[in-house]
């Protein structure tokens, strides 16, 4: 691992490994078990789909990977340093330079534009008098994401000037433009019609084929969980045969 928190790439070790963890939630009176000793491995540049039933833990599964929660036991692993334990300002270093997440809420800044939503990672990694040092290239970098993903002509468009599939590739470069290691996708199909979610999954596909970037999908659609390399099956808060 550097100093400013981004992860060493190695070639033998998996870019992400899950190590028996377990998660409870306190529910009522007492304690709902939603992950129940689960073990997952990315190998780099691998496309794995996560596919359960409601309330089977994948969302869950998803969160700890990418340090949102913190299991209660087990060991989540980022290219061969352990994660989940590290301290909290650095766990919030690896979710700006490492992780990429999208989810199926878009959660753009209303009052920001598109390219604004985009470069706002970039603006909290960057203290004023670097940001000053860097904002002509992280434009670009983020003005080039758009592009890719057909927005050229949005660059300047507040959320509710967006369709939903246009909201969610703004928050695909988003995640994107802290050039990560991994993305972790949950659901980001679920808020949008058949046509729009067919071009995010071929956009998340793309990046992993051509980019070769390592994703984990997480879907309650088998359809979906299709388009991966490899499909982990979750039922009752443990693997199951795909």
């Amino acid at each position: 691992m550097t100093e400013n928190g981004a992860i060493l790439r190695t070639s033998e070790d998996a870019i992400l490994r899950v190590c028996d963890v377990r998660k409870s939630y306190r529910s009522g009176g007492g304690m709902l078990e939603v992950l129940r000793g689960v073990d997952f491995t990315l190998e780099p540049g691998g496309f794995a789909a996560v596919i359960g039933q409601s309330g089977s833990g994948k969302s869950t599964l998803l969160h700890l990977m990418g340090l949102l929660d913190a299991p209660d036991s087990g060991e989540v692993h980022l290219q061969g340093t352990r994660i989940d334990n590290l301290p909290a300002a650095r766990r919030d270093r690896l979710r700006n330079t490492a992780i990429g997440m999208v989810f199926q809420s878009y959660h753009l800044l209303p009052e920001f534009n598109a390219l604004e939503n985009v470069l706002a990672p970039l603006l909290v990694r960057h203290g004023v008098m670097e940001w000053m040092r860097v904002r002509a290239s992280a434009r670009e970098r983020a003005q080039g994401l758009l592009e890719r993903f057909g927005l050229g002509e949005r660059l300047h468009h507040k959320p509710r000037q967006l369709s939903g599939g246009e909201m969610q590739r703004v928050a695909i470069a988003r995640a994107l433009v802290t050039q990560p290691s991994v993305l972790l996708a949950d659901e980001p199909t679920g808020n949008l019609d058949e046509a729009s979610g067919a071009g995010i999954l071929d956009a998340i596909c793309e990046l992993n084929q051509r980019d070769g970037l390592s994703i984990v999908l997480v879907t309650h659609d088998a359809a979906i969980a299709r388009r991966a390399a490899r499909i982990v099956r979750l039922a009752a808060g443990r693997v199951a045969d795909a």
